[in-house]
């Protein structure tokens, strides 16, 4: 059982130090300028010649403890690890710009000093003769990239382009971006350089159609709900009119008024407001005051009618006679 553990364990270490080397494999060097007057600044407004690295894979790979040099002497195999480390510069850990994300890159300044910034190396860049760099490993032992530069004029850039190196002129230099754009070059020749492999565009299209999809799926629910409910209230309305109902309400109000009248005035009020009565009175006096009455002339007029009275009473007085 510890032999069949052992065993396991063994695959898996060889595993991941496969899968870690694969990841280094990535990790190229991009872009060199060793003659820079005019192109970028440190952080201290210094120009520096530098060494560009790029992530030519889509995942993210940190590339703290990795080694640049220009000694060809590490080439030497029966060198010491210590001895070989000792004649490179380490890129240091504790930034977190050393993570590369896919197709990212990365510059680093080189002949400088590490304690004036992390992305600051002791490589040594000569602008005036050829310079062999190269880029190593966490282990000191294996080469991942390497490239000679040939003596370069101010600003101009040692470059990467479709597998082949180029000088670049001093306004085509690209640092920390994707090396030499054509101005000429179609959009499709764009998308075939940048996504040889259609993966890019695949997941462009999927997002896409996935996205309307969604958003489809969203109205129709909504206005499924919407016509429900209307429906609903279309039910409720035919079986109970709204006139009916907004009468009895306002009934109601009326009553309730009243009630609470007579709860706080009592009964004799009858529900009635004592501002109707004070309006009732303040009318009475203002007619009184302007004298608005009923004018009678005095004279009583009698009319003559006849009736049924009448023959009972020729009938009776003419019996007596």
């Amino acid at each position: 059982m510890n032999k069949f553990g052992l065993l396991c364990g063994a695959l898996l270490l060889s595993g991941a130090s496969s899968m870690f080397g694969q990841g280094a494999k990535n990790i190229v060097i991009n872009e060199v300028m060793t003659n820079n007057t005019a192109s970028i600044q440190d952080e201290f407004g210094k120009h520096e010649a530098w060494i560009e690295l790029e992530n030519t894979s889509f995942t993210t790979y940190n590339i703290r403890g990795m080694y640049l040099t220009t000694d060809r002497s590490v080439l030497d195999q029966n060198m010491s690890v210590p001895e070989r480390i000792k004649r490179m510069s380490i890129i240091p850990s504790g930034d977190a710009r050393t993570s590369l994300g896919g197709r990212q890159h990365i510059v680093f300044f080189g002949n400088s000093n590490p304690a004036q910034g992390k992305l600051h190396l002791t490589v040594r860049l000569p602008m005036s003769e050829p310079v062999w760099i190269a880029l190593y490993n966490g282990n000191a032992v294996e080469l991942i990239d390497s490239v000679t530069i040939p003596p370069l004029a101010a600003d101009q850039s040692f470059a990467r382009q479709n597998g082949k190196w180029t000088v670049k002129a001093p306004q085509n230099v690209t640092p920390g971006t994707e090396n030499f754009i054509k101005t000429d070059e179609t959009k499709d020749a764009k998308l075939k350089r940048e996504d040889p492999h259609g993966f890019g565009i695949t997941l462009l299209a999927m997002g896409i159609v996935f996205t309307c999809l969604a958003v489809l799926f969203l109205f129709f629910t909504l206005f499924g709900m919407v016509m429900r409910h209307m429906e609903t209230a279309k039910k409720m309305a035919n079986a109970q009119p709204i006139k009916p109902i907004t009468k009895t309400v306002e009934k109601t109000a009326e009553i309730g008024h009243k009630t609470g009248i007579i709860l706080q005035e009592g009964l004799k009020t009858k529900g009635i407001d004592k501002e109707v009565y004070m309006a009732v009175i303040g009318m009475a006096l203002k007619q009184y005051e302007d004298d608005v009455h009923d004018v009678e002339s005095g004279v009583i007029t009698i009319k003559q009618k006849s009736s049924s009275w009448n023959d009972e009473f020729l009938q009776m007085t003419q019996f007596h006679q």
